[in-house]
């Protein structure tokens, strides 16, 4: 493969027909560039994986050499998945050089996997770099932000003008920017990393589920000397949750509470994942007399403090397992299940 080649990763849970338009926007803006589009179908075990192969095999994208599918027989999570594609050579056998990660719900625009690859190419210092992310509707989506931290959680949870206005250098997202920016950490939606950076600290930690994987990431990669920056003339339409239901959650999922839990442990040990917990319950008591005083509306899911009291103390006793980061290059890729 000619140089500066790039392994486009789709991950599909369950919306094959998603993946597919997905799978062909960067299709389309790989078309000038040297690399491929590798579509993995994370344990869907509902015909996705068929629904994907045919979808691909009628468009002739099989044939052309520029795209495959590959399907995990469970699904471990968003960074489990994306493992896979870390481990994936390309069809001739060599590494790429940049791994370009994209949501089965996101939508790629013109050049903006060129302008990913073309910064980070200019830039030797720099591991990581996320695109502008906006809705379909053009709504911007905050995909830039600070590592959360103890402030952070007791600001975000407190939600009061002068608690913010105090801590405003620990506000975890960020303004949108005009021009490239250097970030902490920016959204998994549509990422490029550097092999460099894989080889150097490993992949995903495995013991994320879903959500804070691609921040414990970039925390990972920061501390081993890799900035991450965020490029808003790299552009995407994204619909947003399509496949995790996020907003529509009655109850906050145990697998997003443990993530924010192994986050903290795993970036500042369990004094401080404690010390992050009790500062979000006092800010969400703080925003509680609020809403009692002045008819604020509901800000989290139905229970969401009592449930985060509750995880906490479970975990106390029964603690998540340890950190898992993959190590791709460790042995070559072996995948039990379909291919195409």
């Amino acid at each position: 493969m000619a140089a500066n080649s790039i392994l486009t990763i789709i991950l599909n849970f369950r919306t094959p027909a998603m993946a597919l338009r997905s799978a062909e926007a960067a299709l389309e803006e790989m078309e000038d560039l040297p690399g491929e589009v590798l579509i993995i179908d994370n344990g869907s075990g509902d015909g996705s994986f068929e629904a994907l192969r045919a979808g691909a095999t009628a468009r002739g994208w099989l044939d052309s050499g520029r795209l495959r599918i590959e399907a995990s027989p469970v699904n471990g999570g968003f960074g489990a998945g994306m493992n896979i594609g870390f481990r994936a050579r390309l069809s001739d056998g060599s590494r790429p050089d940049f791994y370009y990660l994209l949501n089965s719900d996101a939508f790629p625009e013109q050049d903006c996997i060129r302008r990913l690859r073309d910064f980070l190419l200019s830039a030797p210092g720099a591991g990581l770099a996320g695109s502008y992310v906006h809705g379909e509707d053009g709504t911007p989506h905050c995909t830039l932000f600070r590592f959360p931290t103890i402030a952070s959680e007791f600001e975000g949870a407190a939600r009061t003008g002068v608690i913010s206005r105090l801590l405003k250098h620990a506000i975890v997202p960020l303004e949108i920017p005009d021009d490239a920016q250097q970030v902490d950490w920016t959204a998994g939606a549509s990422m490029m990393i550097r092999r460099e950076v894989i080889e150097a600290i490993g992949g995903f930690d495995e013991t994320f589920f879903l959500y804070f994987e691609e921040t414990e990431l970039c925390h990972r990669a920061a501390r081993a000397g890799w900035r991450t920056h965020y490029i808003p003339h790299s552009t995407v339409a994204h619909v947003g949750s399509a496949s995790t239901g996020m907003k529509t959650w009655a109850r906050t999922p145990e697998f997003w509470l443990d993530s924010r839990l192994h986050y903290f442990t795993q970036t500042h040990g369990p004094i401080y994942a404690i010390g992050a917990t009790l500062a979000r319950l006092l800010g969400g008591a703080i925003y509680g007399l609020r809403r009692l005083t002045s008819g604020k509306p509901r800000a989290d899911a139905p229970h969401f403090h009592r449930d985060l009291l509750r995880h906490h103390f479970k975990r106390l006793r029964r603690p998540l397992p340890a950190p898992n980061p993959a190590r791709p290059f460790a042995s070559d890729p072996v995948l039990e299940g379909h291919k195409s």
